[in-house]
């Protein structure tokens, strides 16, 4: 007989409001632990400088994970303008170096030409596999390799804010295999600019979205007044 999996049989979706730090494995195993459930998964990695939406599947609700790798997301992220770097975020070696500033009319202007079907080329500090290698431990060791470019679809692009000269933001829906931070690159190239993401929070995936999550100190709350189930979306809000 098989080893049975320790944990209660809870079902039902817990769309998570991930904390920046804090990567998706991790977040699911605290969710998981919360809700003492035997069996869990997530709808879309959100890397640990990202905050926003995770959705969570517990017990039945993992059996509707593939419904949601088709669905739209929602991105608002920043681009710091004057300096680039490796992995396109705040944390990456610096690359490059400019005084260009792009201004919101510029960028706004360039948007247009990232809306719609585009060829993208993933960062080299991916989770993409090169020859059953992870992109981001290839770039680690300093290896030479090739990414190639692969068709994604942005809906929808445009500036929601700029507080000052070095400063953008942007907001975006997009479909599936879409990386910001290769959007930010590119679009700082097509301006003649250097930049890089210094902020990323994701709104929305499919049905999930920020006005229904919650956080993991809401969620402990729940759990020590033993409503945990006050923090569950039905195993059938993947299919709305």
């Amino acid at each position: 007989m098989g080893r049975r999996k320790s944990g209660q049989a809870i079902s039902g979706w817990v769309c998570l409001d991930k904390p920046l730090g804090m990567g998706s494995t991790q977040a699911v195993s605290a969710v998981r632990r919360l809700f003492d459930a035997n069996k869990a998964g997530h709808a879309g990695t959100l890397d640990p400088l990202a905050s926003g939406v995770l959705p969570i599947a517990l017990g039945e609700a993992t059996k509707t994970v593939a419904f949601m790798m088709e669905a739209r997301k929602a991105y608002r992220f920043t681009i710091e303008w004057g300096v680039s770097t490796d992995s396109v975020d705040k944390e990456g070696a610096e690359i490059g170096r400019s005084d260009v500033r792009p201004s919101v009319e510029q960028v706004r202007a360039a948007l247009p030409a990232f809306v719609g079907e585009i060829q993208q080329t993933p960062p080299r500090f991916s989770a993409i596999k090169v020859d059953g290698q992870r992109a981001y431990d290839l770039a680690r060791d300093g290896v030479e390799f090739e990414l190639a470019s692969r068709p994604v679809t942005i809906h929808s692009a445009e500036v929601t804010d700029a507080p000052d000269v070095d400063h953008v933001e942007i907001t975006i829906h997009t479909g599936k295999g879409v990386y910001v931070r290769s959007l930010a690159r590119d679009l700082a190239l097509a301006l003649g600019a250097e930049g890089h993401v210094s902020a990323l929070r994701r709104l929305r995936v499919g049905p999930f979205s920020t006005e229904n999550s919650v956080t993991l100190d809401f969620l402990t709350d729940l759990v020590h007044r033993s409503a945990a189930s006050e923090g569950l979306l039905p195993v059938a809000t993947a299919l709305d």
